[in-house]
């Protein structure tokens, strides 16, 4: 071992404060001849496992350590004044033990002891000192501190107490020299502490980055923290440069007369050996309900369910497949974790709590199928049970499980009773700065102008894990930037130093873990907000065999479950499970595109393909969720010929048409892919499955041996064959080579179909309740959105399409959510501001069990001390819940304030024990309770709408821009709700600066002065399907200012504004009056002489290849212009806005294998 270690050091993991990243210090600790290191972040343990393994890699021993907040009093004070300010100690693991104790603290220390730190105390540390060893830390240590006070002799007892807790030798006092005076002065009284008291000294430097160049970036890193830039006088910043990863002479040269402080440093790590073990599987003990032995009691529900779905004599071929099962998973240990998803999932259908057909890979499993864990027949979809769990490729399986998003805590709170609150934690998720958000950080710190850094981010491509050197490598326009502006290079640079670091730390969306110990005997814990979550992430903790299991919160469970409960109203047998799936009806409707609402088939290019491809079998749907991603769709366009045209289907070999005639000829699945290894060259499908891992990840040496393999097969030394080989099973040379080429080409992208199979059936499900149930599915639909206004704008719009009314609120009925009324859909209550789950409740409670509500004082006197009060009555006469109970909305409106005063006089009298005022009969009048406001004229419509968007967020009685629906294709305006959803779901038809066209109302005007003393404006565009924010700057604001008004409706075009951090706005560049009901309109400018398009050149409108090039033109919808010139004809055609394109490769190629290259031209 080297002549020195550092035994101080913070990682990544120490989020916004340490920058020592992990693999690269491995990389330098080799480079300056270091052997062994530790890792002491922050408080957290989050990178212990990730260091281990990056050591291990390198031959450097890990030592696992954390630096603890040790609290002033007990971990329980939290008191301001008295509590502020903690003190750092450094521990380290010298066994698996002290692993197991540095665990405890570090969680309790979250759970028990967090006051702005997570802190542990002298008794905690007391209780957990086996296996530890401690160091007095930095500065901001205890002992330290007492020395800068001036204070040696509480130093000194300070240093004993410590000493007595860990034990002579486990104990040791840190001299660190950074070039700080502080550092200089108090050194002589840490070395006469050691000398006093035999407690011995170790030298550290409290490492914080790597090299000491890297302090710039460590300063970037420290603004980010605090939110200052470089040019704030009180940023925080370390005191010197030197909190780097020194080489040993660098160290020794700072206490020359102290070898024994860095000679005790190799001491120390000589003794500190903890050893994680990976691939162990220690799942929670199942105890089975009859007492029953768990493999019996599994295999007799998995025999129960065989015989429910197939029959009392089923199959020989099922038999086998379920025994092969059972025995696989009997063998690889993993009976108890099929009967605790069991479990859960039967008590989750035991309480009504809906559950998916199943997710992933594990839709393949019949075993899973038979015991209720999936919900669909992997033997009807041909599923492969070797995709889910591999008998040749030990790992953890792995169910992830659809819940009802609404209902998700609750089976949470399940596993909780049923395996302990210690034996079940939530998960940890790290957000990184990922390359946008890198430049973005950095560009604040270094308090570069925003608009410059959003360019320079902006010109980031929007694609998935993209780094900054990949985008430097296909972005021309930045490369070009980054070449031409040394403050663009800067900070480019400086955001690579960056990217890819956790930035902060959450909890996963669906993650669990169940542990047979309590989960802290195995992890640390921490807490997020009031979720108690591991320190580890998901991955980290599969590699240490512990039980993870995703419970996901998915919506359309919800809608389907709150449609089925509207149904049975009418139906009360009604079941999802029992409809057809083969519903000629529902397949026509989602052939014909009509697929707003529709799981998984909403998006403009998604109902594209499903109109061309006319799917007629959940097969077909189980391809189109499969092919619709960026990968495969190059295979889309000879997917649907194939479809169509079955004679123009061609196999390379006979042997696969049995597997690919399900996809006409093309390859699709991943569990396609392991079928042509078996039937062609003889692999088993758990060999199978192993080869198809490594081509979708691409490892060439992998697939070099494999591609031989699967020619010329595999010989074992007594010559049988492991693997025949395609050339053995009469596959000759060159087809198996270009059949290996396609499928190794395809890998990467082939879908898994257990997964697509499960969404497919969701997908039929939601699509047949649209089809036959449309009023209780578009009302389900419209609940479940109730927080997107722009999603109740589209469904909203859809009814009408439907030819549904979505009625206004309204107190007599209303129920919380929207439901089916007569023809129907009435809008729910929990949708008004200012009105309460609780008061909606005793409303509906109160209007049942006394019946409907007669008039508007009979309302107010029998809702009055049930949570009434006067926001929620204004809410309720505002949207029209109070219409047609003998007032109108301005007599309401005038009498709120006097009927509640009056009402709460009238509480007051009869507690008192006084006759109440409304029980007094009147003589000269009606009765109150016949109260009648003065008549006054009602509101006009236009105020009624403007109110109804105040308290619902949206227009009721009617929209100011529903007369325009017929001129918004004319005139080639946009949609804002379809602009704003492809952006979320990143679905590529629309981009960071497209120019387009909306058709709109403003319904708010904001101004504000800008550093120039000019006025810019920001404006708040609604149209029936959703709303945007407009930005006019100075010069557009002044040459439209006059129309520039809440409720006037316009035409305005502009240039999206999109960002990760903020919703997607319109930079507006021009605002016309709107256009008249045929769309004429003024114009903004003469048209150009090119306008940018994709443009065609075709015979005529009957040429065979005009027919097919439209075909692919209508898959790839985007905003592109069409234009087309006919060669018969001679003229140009202006293709309109519902056929604009979305230009990319794939389409440009297969257009030019149509038309010829000749014929196509992009103009931008």
């Amino acid at each position: 071992m080297s002549g020195f270690v550092h035994l101080h050091l913070h990682t990544e993991y120490s989020l916004l404060d340490g920058a020592c990243r992990i693999n690269p210090l491995m990389e330098h600790l080799k480079e300056i001849g270091q052997t062994a290191v530790a890792i002491t972040d922050h408080g957290v343990m989050y990178g212990v496992i990730d260091f281990y393994r990056a050591a291990k890699k390198h031959g450097i021993k890990p030592i696992i350590g954390c630096e603890v907040y040790v609290a002033p009093r007990t971990r329980f004070d939290k008191v301001h004044e008295l509590d502020g300010e903690q003190h750092h100690l450094v521990l380290l693991c010298k066994d698996n033990k002290g692993y197991e104790n540095l665990t405890a603290l570090v969680s309790q220390a979250w759970t028990e002891g967090f006051y702005s730190k997570p802190r542990v105390d002298l008794d905690l540390l007391a209780k957990h000192s086996e296996g530890l060893i401690a160091s007095s830390a930095c500065l901001a240590g205890a002992i330290p501190r007492a020395c800068r006070r001036g204070d040696y002799e509480e130093a000194k007892r300070l240093a004993l107490v410590h000493n007595e807790i860990f034990g002579q030798g486990n104990f040791y006092i840190e001299l660190q020299d950074h070039g700080i005076e502080a550092q200089r002065e108090i050194n002589p009284m840490l070395i006469r502490i050691s000398e006093e008291t035999g407690i011995p000294l170790i030298a550290t430097n409290d490492s914080h980055y790597i090299k000491k160049e890297d302090s710039q970036m460590h300063h970037i890193l420290m603004c980010i923290q605090t939110n200052h830039t470089v040019e704030d006088d009180d940023r925080m910043e370390f005191a010197s440069d030197e909190f780097y990863v020194k080489t040993e002479e660098e160290m020794r040269a700072l206490f020359p007369e102290h070898p024994e402080a860095f000679d005790n440093t190799v001491k120390i790590a000589e003794q500190c050996n903890v050893e994680f073990e990976f691939g162990n599987t220690k799942l929670p003990n199942y105890d089975t309900p009859n007492g029953q032995d768990n493999v019996e009691y599994f295999r007799t529900k998995c025999y129960e369910g065989l015989y429910r779905h197939y029959g009392n004599q089923p199959d020989q071929a099922l038999i086998d497949r379920l025994e092969f099962e059972l025995n696989t998973i009997i063998k690889m240990g993993y009976v108890n974790y099929y009967l605790i998803v069991f479990d859960f999932i039967d008590y989750a259908k035991s309480v009504d709590i809906p559950v998916g057909p199943g997710r992933g890979s594990g839709a393949g499993s019949l075993a899973a199928y038979c015991l209720g864990i999936t919900g669909i027949d992997p033997i009807r979809y041909n599923l492969l049970f070797e995709r889910f769990l591999n008998p040749e490729r030990i790992s953890m399986p792995d169910f992830d499980i659809d819940f009802s998003d609404e209902r998700r805590q609750e089976m949470i709170d399940y596993v909780v009773r049923r395996y302990g609150e210690d034996h079940v934690a939530q998960i940890i998720t790290f957000g990184t700065m990922a390359a946008r958000g890198s430049i973005r950080d950095v560009g604040r710190a270094m308090a570069i102008p925003y608009t410059k850094v959003d360019s320079v981010a902006k010109l980031v491509p929007m694609e998935l894990n993209i780094t900054l050197d990949r985008a430097l490598n296909i972005s021309h326009d930045l490369k070009n930037l980054y070449d031409s502006d040394p403050q663009v290079k800067e900070l480019i640079d400086m955001a690579k130093k960056l990217e890819g670091m956790p930035r902060n730390a959450s909890t996963h969306a669906a993650g669990v873990v169940i542990t047979d110990r309590p989960v802290c005997k195995y992890v640390p814990l921490a807490k997020n907000n009031d979720a108690v979550v591991t320190q580890f992430t998901m991955t980290t903790l599969e590699e240490l065999g512990l039980l993870k299991m995703d419970f996901l919160g998915l919506r359309n469970l919800s809608i389907i479950q709150n449609a089925e409960l509207q149904i049975r109203k009418q139906k009360p047998d009604f079941s999802i499970e029992d409809i057809p799936m083969d519903d000629k009806k529902t397949f026509s409707m989602i052939a014909s595109g009509a697929t707003e609402g529709v799981f998984q088939f909403e998006s403009a290019g998604m109902k594209s393909m499903i109109v061309q491809l006319k799917p007629v079998s959940i097969e077909d749907l189980i391809a189109v969720i499969s092919l619709y991603r960026p990968g495969p769709m190059d295979s889309i366009p000879k997917y649907i010929e194939n479809r169509h045209n079955p004679s123009k289907v061609r196999y390379k070999h006979p042997l696969l048409k049995d597997i690919l005639d399900v996809t006409y000829g093309c390859i699709v699945y991943q569990e396609q892919v392991m079928q042509i290894f078996r039937t062609l060259a003889g692999y088993s499908l758990g060999r199978a499955d192993i080869v198809r891992r490594a081509m979708s990840k691409k490892k060439a040496d992998v697939m070099e041996k494999e591609r031989k393999i699967f020619i010329y097969g595999l010989q074992n030394e007594d010559g049988t064959w492991e693997v025949e080989g395609c050339i053995n099973r009469g596959v000759d040379e060159q087809t198996a080579v270009s059949i290996f080429h396609e499928m190794e080409s395809f890998a990467s992208y082939a879908f898994n179909k257990s997964h697509a199979a499960a969404y497919a059936v969701l997908s039929y499900q939601t699509a047949w309740l649209k089809c036959h149930y449309p009023k209780e599915y578009m009302a389900a639909l419209l609940t479940s959105v109730l927080d997107n206004a722009n999603k109740v704008a589209i469904y909203n719009a859809e009814c009408n399409r439907l030819g549904i009314r979505v009625l206004p609120p309204h107190v007599n009925t209303s129920e919380t959510g929207f439901t089916a009324v007569g023809n129907d859909i009435r809008f729910g209550l929990l949708a008004v501001k200012n009105l309460g789950r609780g008061f909606i409740d005793r409303m509906i409670e109160e209007r049942t069990r006394e019946g409907k509500f007669s008039s508007f004082y009979s309302f107010c006197k029998r809702m009055y001390g049930q949570d009434l009060n006067r926001r929620a009555l204004e809410s309720l006469i505002k949207c029209g819940a109070l219409d047609d109970l003998g007032c109108n909305r301005r007599q309401m409106l005038a009498s709120v304030a006097i009927v509640l005063d009056t009402l709460e006089a009238d509480k007051r009298k009869n507690v008192e024990g006084q006759i109440g005022f409304f029980d007094v009969i009147q003589t000269d009048g009606p009765s109150v309770e016949e109260f009648v406001p003065e008549p006054m004229p009602d509101i006009s419509q236009s105020e009624k709408l403007i109110m109804e968007k105040e308290v619902t967020g949206m227009y009721l009685s009617g929209h100011p821009m529903s007369e325009y629906l017929p001129v918004y294709d004319k005139i080639g305006a946009r949609k804002i709700g379809d602009i704003l959803e492809d952006i979320r779901e990143q679905t590529g038809m629309y981009h960071d600066g497209d120019t387009v066209t909306l058709l709109g109302v403003f319904t708010s005007v904001k101004t504000k002065i800008t550093k120039n003393n000019s006025t810019m404006a920001f404006v708040m565009l609604e149209d029936i399907y959703g709303s945007m924010e407009l930005l006019l700057f100075p010069k557009v604001l002044a040459q439209y200012s006059h129309l520039i008004t809440e409720g006037n409706i316009v035409r305005v075009v502009g240039r999206l504004s999109t960002s990760e951090e903020q919703d997607t706005k319109l930079i507006c560049e021009a605002v016309f009056e709107a256009p008249d009901k045929n769309g004429e309109m003024a114009q903004s400018s003469k048209e150009r002489k090119n306008p940018p398009g994709l443009y065609l050149k075709v015979n005529s409108k009957e040429d065979m290849a005009y027919k097919k090039a439209m075909q692919y033109i209508a898959i790839f919808d985007g905003t592109m212009p069409l234009h087309i010139y006919f060669k018969d004809e001679k003229k140009l055609f202006h293709a309109p806005v519902s056929q604009r394109v979305d230009v990319n490769q794939p389409l440009v190629n297969a257009l030019e294998d149509v038309l010829g290259e000749e014929n196509i031209a992009v103009v931008k």
